[in-house]
């Protein structure tokens, strides 16, 4: 089961890497097109907030790939909890204030995968 774990924390810190490059550099060319209810004209107004958003992003990705590196089983099961908790409630509020696709692919793997690793 460990090995199912290492592979969602590893899948969750991919989607917010993603998340980085997307906020960062690619906040004008596809952010009209996954948030489709946003006025077009806000992207490039708001280029420098959503890139600072991508480094946060970022820094959650860089805690769930550090748990790797961590040989203490029980230090990196908090570790990876503390991050997935931090990225679950991000996701929440952005379900909420932001769009609802949020929770499907930043909050439910998060969640998942702190179940996993109290279950297990």
């Amino acid at each position: 089961m460990q090995l199912v774990i290492n592979i969602l924390i590893g899948l969750v810190a991919l989607i917010h890497i993603y998340i980085l490059w997307f906020e960062m550099f690619a906040w004008t060319t596809k952010g009209p097109k996954v948030f489709r209810n946003f006025p077009k004209d806000l992207f490039e107004k708001t280029t420098s907030l959503a890139a600072n958003q991508g480094l946060y992003n970022g820094f959650l990705a860089a805690g769930l790939i550090w748990t790797f590196f961590i040989q203490n089983a029980e230090w990196s099961d908090n570790v990876a909890l503390f991050f997935l908790a931090c990225i679950a409630v991000a996701g929440i509020y952005g379900t909420f204030t932001a769009d609802k696709k949020i929770f499907f692919v930043q909050t439910l793997p998060a969640i998942i995968t702190i179940s996993l690793i109290l279950v297990f």
